[in-house]
């Protein structure tokens, strides 16, 4: 009994043996027959880059890439990309991609970074108008201006703050020498924002005339909003806003026309406009 037992235990042990040897055997000949990976080399930074760098082999390098997973745009040769201007930051080891350059023929800097039809403007800010520093190349930004209107109803000036350009582009964020009132340097940070011609004008007359504002945005919040302005009569003395003007079957009803009089101070005569 006892050796009949040994007998099959011994042939148990053998056929376990013999079909874990198969399994073995058959993820062996998967294994052998699986392809090995085809690589080729992309282009990368070779350190983190700003935008309007120009690229060259000191910046540049080439790393291993899976030959089967290629990225539109990407670049294998060095060459294919030197000589030519990033128009966004990149971090190191990131791919250069042919959408992030600008064209050969654009050069380096601060110009290549701008399309065509563009303009890029600086304006002069605080760390309170620059967000306390949040405002770096890259990021959107809102532009709002604090001015003041003419005479209302002769009270005399009335301040507002509006909303005159919506998700600006910041180019490039830094610092520039001006001369204070006695004639030495002065330090003032400046902001570039990338604008059309039309918003160029505003903002070149907001700076000039009123006191601007950035106001930061969420980089993919692309909304625009066109605020209401604001009158500081308004929001600090509780007036009420002005009414529209009213509507009659479909036609805007204009404002009545202002009166004007006629001031005489000695030999000197000026005329005064009021609101009717």
């Amino acid at each position: 009994m006892n050796r009949n037992r040994l007998i099959i235990g011994v042939v148990g042990a053998l056929v376990i043996a013999i079909v874990a040897s198969s399994l073995v055997y058959r993820e062996y000949e998967k294994a052998s027959a699986t392809k090995p990976t085809v690589t080729q080399y992309i282009v990368v930074a070779n350190e983190p880059l700003q935008l309007g760098t120009r690229l060259d082999n000191s910046n540049l390098k080439l790393i291993p890439w899976p030959a089967d997973k290629p990225v539109p745009g990407m670049f294998t040769k060095l060459q294919d990309c030197t000589d030519r201007a990033l128009i966004t930051n990149v971090v190191e080891n990131e791919p250069i991609l042919d959408s992030k350059l600008a064209p050969k023929q654009a050069g380096a800097g601060l110009p290549a970074t701008i399309p065509e039809g563009m303009r890029a403007l600086s304006v002069a800010v605080n760390d309170v108008v620059g967000v306390a520093g949040f405002v770096i190349p890259g990021t959107t930004v809102d532009v709002l201006v604090t001015g003041t209107i003419g005479a209302q109803g002769g009270g005399g000036a009335n301040s507002i703050t509006r909303t005159i350009l919506e998700d600006v582009r910041v180019l490039a964020a830094g610092q520039k020498i001006e001369q204070d009132q006695n004639g030495k340097p002065l330090t003032v940070p400046v902001v570039t924002l990338l604008v059309t011609p039309e918003e160029a004008v505003k903002l070149t007359m907001a700076s000039t005339e009123g006191k601007i504002q950035l106001a930061l945005r969420n980089t993919i919040d692309t909304k625009v909003t066109n605020p209401e302005p604001v009158l500081q009569a308004v929001l600090f003395g509780g007036v009420k806003p002005p009414e529209p003007p009213k509507i009659v079957k479909g036609k805007r009803v204009p404002p009545p026309p202002p009166y004007s009089i006629e001031v005489i101070s000695g030999d000197k005569r000026a005329t005064k406009t009021f609101s009717n």
